[in-house]
């Protein structure tokens, strides 16, 4: 199953500099982890945002939420998520 993903990201300002750079890092691997595997497709920054939209490739509804609220800045997102089935012209 393909979902659209958008992800928003508010970090609090009065978070300590040393534990954002920590949950950035377990970010980054937790993502590139699930995108070699072929779960998490693709990722597209949006200029001039903190955010961005993915594509992910899962089994089910309740696999993209484990892995959503898997994610280390999960505490800190605005998810919106878009399922997605194939256009009837796609080539």
């Amino acid at each position: 199953m393909l979902f659209l993903v958008r992800m928003d990201v508010r970090i609090p300002h009065d978070l300590p500099a040393e534990q954002v750079n920590e949950i950035k890092a377990r970010e980054k691997a937790y993502s590139q982890d699930l995108q070699r595997d072929g779960r998490w497709k693709s990722i597209w920054r949006v200029v001039g945002e903190y955010a961005n939209y993915s594509v992910f490739d899962v089994a089910s509804n309740d696999e993209l939420h484990q892995l959503l609220q898997g994610l280390p800045l999960f505490p800190y997102m605005q998810i919106a998520v878009t399922p997605l089935a194939q256009h009837p012209s796609a080539i």
